[in-house]
């Protein structure tokens, strides 16, 4: 989800411009660096993971603005993009629509988003439009946008037990809500040269900075600050189903936990009066007396209802609330999280994809911001809804709640739960249905038992080599990934398809993502080298083909990170296009334009030490989802795709054979030699 290996070269200018009013600052500041905005004392020091001596905020005002690519150099790209996608002849008509749009329509639509831009210096270009695009969007969240990311084990397998290794990542999750609104997170930022900003030294000194300044004294370092503008909605936050559009709503007051059981709805206060993290013992006791419950599932279980159509839900939701279900609706929106505990414990990855990505419906509540989900075995992941934020957000609350539960666990596989009635503060939601909510609930089981036996999902854990071999190669271990996509996908079919891959645009205030396009006309040559026509060539030059897709790949990763690609900004304009009514410019009526943006090969890549395995569904009834990862130990992917569209296994073993030839040509040989 997030590329951080190239980063802000347009920035360089501005930055340096700056040094010397920096150097002067630090010389005239005063004696009080900037404050924290809480005073930490020694009885909740427990609660909080951390103290940065950096505001967690501090970077927040100065960070820049995601500017705006030139047209010409996004309609350059667009067609480079293209190119491997259309014939000859489609692709000379693609391109003087494109010449079209970028002398005519296209160059009053750009000057009025740059206008619109300059006028809302407290955000970036694409916020509002890709808020909108989420949050307008009528599918259900449900597959169509929530992912989810699964915790590597705790390395001490008693410490898996689920009661144990729930109630840690229940205290975790609170001590990082507590040191994030204390403003003691340590900021986001990415370490270009860690050795010289991920320092003590740095803190003390860019802590004196003022928050205007902040941002330039930490490139200085070469350190670059993230947007953390999304955390906000992390906790106490829901998506609310609405006609037309969804509402994201935040109560930061609420003080209770959310947990499902058997599609059961449970809710206890975590939180005492004076806002201290309850003891872990106690939480204990109340999870315990939760999984002890032996009330059976509901016949009408409430929560499939998010996997509903969003219009659909917005109807059933009102009514009910209509049928005298408001306060339950409104503790299950006000919520820190969703702690969801099954009583299930696959071991085979597949099925583990399953539960983690979509499960039942019925013991699920999608539109939370994320929900915590643990196996019977203490296999734990985040399934997170997309509109409110992006992976980096997501991904840094996931760190450090593994690196706190592994390190500083506050209950044992021994520990008593307290010695508390869990019964008398322990509530249990109950709702009341009338027919027309309960036709409702079962309507949405059906379709979603339909929609989910549908899927189809494989599992590829690829050992013959991993990051270290490809670097050793001198190639980008996310462009060999890329390109075994892409080699998969042309042994099954023999042709090239749109492709996309996600790239964080954090490193700029409201950055939201940008798409790498990682099918090119370097992949395309690859691809029809290695299995069209491999005895046309030799060893040495595939070899080369590989590398020159390294660098191909690698110059579009460090153009969307610095917002220099074209996804975004074509689809700013239509937008602002689409709003005037009447028709679109021709570029957005091509057939081209919509092959492109239909996503068959939907990819997305994490790498963290705390993640095991990441998914979700295809993005288009007849594509694929390819979740990948390339570590120090393994190669990963885990490939989704609805049946009677793709064949998953097949490609999968494509993508297995793919690796292999890659090898076998970076070691000198022909793909189908053996070493």
């Amino acid at each position: 989800m997030m590329q951080t290996s190239c980063y802000l070269k347009s920035l360089n200018v501005r930055a340096c411009k700056s040094q010397h009013v920096i150097k002067k600052v630090l010389k005239i500041l005063g004696a009080s660096p900037v404050q924290c905005y809480s005073t930490v004392t020694s009885s909740n020091y427990n609660d909080f993971l951390q103290r940065s001596i950096v505001p967690t905020h501090h970077f927040q005002k100065s960070l820049p603005r995601l500017p705006i690519p030139q047209l010409e150099k996004s309609c350059e790209r667009y067609l480079r993009a293209q190119e491997p996608l259309l014939s000859q002849e489609e692709f000379k008509t693609t391109q003087a629509i494109v010449n079209q749009f970028r002398d005519g329509e296209g160059k009053a639509l750009h000057e009025e988003l740059v206008m619109l831009d300059k006028q809302n210096k407290h955000t970036s270009y694409i916020s509002a439009p890709w808020f909108n695009m989420y949050l307008c969007d009528r599918r259900p969240v449900a597959l169509n946008h929530n992912p989810f990311m699964a915790f590597n084990p705790d390395p001490r397998p008693e410490y898996n037990d689920q009661l144990t290794r729930a109630t840690n990542m229940v205290v975790s999750s609170l001590r990082y809500l507590k040191t994030y609104r204390a403003n003691l997170l340590e900021p986001e930022v990415y370490h270009l040269n860690p050795t010289k900003s991920d320092t003590q030294s740095f803190r003390k000194v860019v802590r004196w900075l003022p928050a205007a300044l902040a941002w330039y004294g930490a490139y200085l370092y070469k350190a670059f600050p993230l947007d953390m503008s999304q955390y906000d909605r992390l906790f106490n936050s829901t998506r609310i189903p609405r006609k037309g559009r969804d509402e994201l709503v935040s109560d930061p007051t609420g003080k209770h936990l959310l947990v499902l059981r058997n599609g059961n709805f449970y809710i206890f206060d975590v939180f005492d009066g004076d806002g201290n993290i309850l003891s872990p013992d106690v939480i204990q006791a109340h999870l315990k007396y939760i999984l002890s419950d032996t009330c059976a599932s509901p016949e009408f279980p409430v929560g499939v209802m998010t996997t509903e159509n969003r219009d659909k839900w917005a109807a059933v939701r009102q009514q009910l609330i209509n049928a005298g279900n408001e306060i339950p609706v409104q503790l299950i929106d006000s919520s820190l999280f969703v702690l969801i505990l099954e009583d299930l414990a696959p071991q085979d990855p597949n099925e583990v994809t399953r539960l983690f990505l979509h499960g039942n419906g019925a013991n699920r509540w999608f539109d939370k911001s994320f929900s915590l989900i643990l196996n019977k075995d203490g296999r734990a992941c985040v399934n997170f809804e997309h509109a409110w934020g992006d992976g980096v957000a997501v991904l840094r609350y996931f760190n450090e709640v593994f690196k706190d539960t592994i390190t500083n666990p506050y209950v044992h596989p021994n520990s008593p739960p307290a010695s508390v009635d869990s019964s008398n503060i322990v509530q249990k939601l109950d709702f009341k249905l009338d027919p027309f909510l309960k036709t409702s609930i079962l309507e949405a089981q059906r379709k979603f038992n339909e929609t989910t036996s549908n899927l189809d999902l494989d599992h590829l854990e690829f050992l013959d080599y991993t990051k270290k071999f490809i670097k050793e190669q001198k190639v980008s271990p996310d462009a060999v990934l890329q390109l075994a996509v892409q080699m998969a996908f042309f042994k099954q079919r023999g042709e090239t398809a749109a492709t996309y891959e996600s790239c964080s645009t954090a490193a700029f205030k409201h950055g939201r993502t940008e798409t790498i396009r990682p099918c090119t006309m370097a992949t395309k040559k690859a691809c029809e080298m290695m299995i069209k026509s491999p005895s046309e060539f030799s060893a040495e030059e595939m070899k080369e083909a590989i590398i020159n897709c390294s660098k191909t790949h690698s110059q579009l990763t460090k153009e969307a990170a610095m917002g220099q690609g074209f996804d975004r900004h074509l689809f700013s304009l239509k937008n602002l296009a689409s709003a005037k009514g009447g028709n679109l410019p021709a570029l957005f009526q091509d057939p081209a334009y919509s092959k492109i943006n239909h996503i068959i090969l939907s990819t997305s890549t994490l790498s963290s030490p705390a993640v095991e395995i990441g998914g979700f569904a295809p993005v288009v009834a007849d594509g694929y989802g390819v979740g990948y990862a390339v570590e120090d130990n393994r190669i990963g992917f885990n490939v989704t795709a609805y049946k009677g569209e793709r064949n998953v296994k097949d490609f999968v073993e494509c993508a297995r054979s793919s690796l292999k030839d890659i090898r076998n040509v970076l070691e000198g040989r022909k793909p189908d030699e053996k070493s």
